[in-house]
């Protein structure tokens, strides 16, 4: 069965940090180009970090400087680091695979005071 799976989600006070994981099973993140997407309530699904096969990244410019896209080939899995969290920051976070075109359930980021 194919999988991916977000977690690390929550609440993060402004300024805060979190790592969202995405785990993958049934299929591999290794070498293919997967994404970060973020979603808040009423607004479209935005791409925030992406990485490729080869490990090139490219974030959204209100991300640059504070979110970090890595991939761990050892344990399938793609993370993003998110440092000096604003309210902005807050949506539903999304990770994808580009090629196939699979996408996880999401996790909720939520930062406030």
């Amino acid at each position: 069965q194919v999988q991916l799976v977000e977690s690390g989600g929550g609440l993060v006070q402004p300024g805060g940090s979190l790592t969202l994981s995405c785990a993958a099973s049934g299929i591999s993140l290794n070498t293919y180009g997967v994404g970060w997407y973020r979603q808040a309530p009423g607004k479209q699904r935005e791409v925030v970090a992406t990485i490729t096969g080869g490990g090139s990244t490219n974030y959204a410019d209100s991300v640059k400087g504070r979110f970090t896209i890595i991939r761990d080939n050892a344990k399938n899995t793609v993370y993003l680091q998110m440092n000096s969290l604003k309210p902005d920051d807050t949506a539903v976070y999304y990770c994808h695979r580009f090629f196939g075109g699979y996408w996880g359930q999401g996790t909720q980021v939520t930062v406030s005071s």
